[in-house]
């Protein structure tokens, strides 16, 4: 739209250009309908939205830079604060790529492995409940909040036990976690599982036929199959258009081709769509996690391998040895043979991944993050011409991006 010669009179402090019926005027980063610091300059005629550009980066940390100076475990601290809600997928899909440049995937003990895809099913649920509590709240639906975060307290206070810590638990390690399953761990976790369904029934009987959020939801931010493509979108958002596409199924990781789950999809494409499609995969997370809670076997969780596996602590006040290697890994770290490998998993919100060079060093040379949420927001160019702009706040929500990783 080209800009008058004169210059008009502003209507109000976020109104930039008025030409005829048109205006442009900035959505955001302060409106709390964005989800996290994006602004998105919007032009629109009235109420419909003829234009929407999304304009991000206001919440820049230099995460990937910063990983860059770290050693190759102290890596994982700020690697988990990119998608905030779902740290453990974070640090899953980093200690995957290291383990493939170390060539050590076949050493991580069963126990590990099976605790590593319990602890990110159990992520996937959380970071849904946030979700869903905070999307039920842009629709005006407040109760829906409550039992989302009531559930996800359960699963932080799993969370907390296992690894230390609700928000960042830095638990899974490269070779394997950060200690074994603590004393009660498991039957607060058949406690979890038992309340899972019925919490379930209560989400979708609020929502699912609700004939407000139906109203709108159904028909709102459509995206086709094609689109969907084009777009690079992974996660929910693709499934919901149709395309059948699960890392987890595409290309298995942690030995998720042994367990029996659905991936489900949609052809709608649009908002509600993508609601039912979060809402099946949070059923689905939930029944890989009663697979590895009957597969649960004991047995150690950390490799043995003394290259960059710390020694049992035990071990440290008996054996010189023990100390000298621990005083080594905590002061120098461990070198990475040079090379660059890139790891993938599912993450709540897509295909996360992680592209990892190393220049045999004992930090990494080049760490270059995939995230879903930043392929997945472009979309909103798309989807918002022609809807109103109360419209944008339901799209916005039902892409559920997580700005941590956006910006990096």
């Amino acid at each position: 739209m080209s800009v008058s010669s004169t210059p008009l009179e502003p209507l109000g402090s976020e109104v930039l250009l008025q030409d005829g019926n048109a205006m442009v005027l900035s959505m955001g980063p302060q409106h709390p309908s964005t989800h996290g610091v994006l602004q998105i300059m919007l032009e629109i005629e009235g109420e419909t939205v003829v234009k929407a550009e999304p304009e991000i980066g206001y919440l820049h940390t230099g995460i990937e830079k910063t990983a860059e100076n770290l050693f190759w475990t102290q890596a994982q601290t700020v690697i988990e604060r990119m998608d905030y809600l779902a740290p453990e997928s974070n640090a899953l899909c980093y200690c995957l790529a290291v383990e493939k440049l170390l060539g050590v995937e076949a050493e991580i003990p069963e126990r590990a492995t099976l605790i590593r895809v319990l602890v990110a099913e159990l992520t996937r649920i959380a970071s849904h409940c946030v979700w869903l509590g905070t999307h039920g709240i842009d629709l005006g639906a407040l109760s829906i909040f409550f039992y989302c975060f009531d559930l996800r307290e359960n699963i932080l206070d799993l969370q907390e036990a296992a690894g230390g810590a609700r928000m960042h638990p830095n638990y899974v390690r490269v070779g394997g976690v950060n200690g074994d399953l603590p004393d009660g761990f498991l039957t607060r976790l058949d406690a979890l599982i038992e309340k899972f369904p019925g919490r379930m029934r209560e989400l979708r009987a609020l929502l699912q036929k609700n004939p407000i959020f139906q109203d709108r939801t159904i028909d709102v931010g459509i995206v086709s199959a094609e689109q969907a493509v084009g777009w690079a979108l992974t996660g929910p958002a693709l499934r919901a258009s149709g395309v059948a596409y699960d890392v987890r199924r595409a290309f298995p990781y942690c030995g998720y081709d042994k367990y029996e789950f659905d991936v489900p999809t949609r052809k709608e494409g649009d908002a509600y769509a993508r609601f039912l499609v979060r809402l099946d995969e949070m059923d689905e997370a939930m029944r890989i996690v009663a697979q590895v809670r009957k597969a649960l076997r004991p047995g150690p969780t950390m490799s043995s391998n003394v290259k960059f596996a710390p020694p049992p602590k035990e071990t440290i006040a008996i054996s010189m040895e023990a100390l000298i290697h621990h005083f080594k890994l905590v002061s120098e770290g461990f070198r990475v043979p040079p090379g660059d490998v890139y790891a993938s998993v599912e993450g709540p919100r897509g295909e996360l991944g992680y592209y990892v060079v190393s220049d045999g060093g004992n930090r990494p040379y080049r760490v270059r993050t995939r995230p879903p949420s930043l392929y997945n927001l472009q979309a909103l160019k798309g989807m918002a011409p022609g809807n109103l702009i109360a419209d944008l706040v339901v799209m916005i929500g039902s892409m559920d991006p997580v700005f941590g990783e956006v910006d990096r």
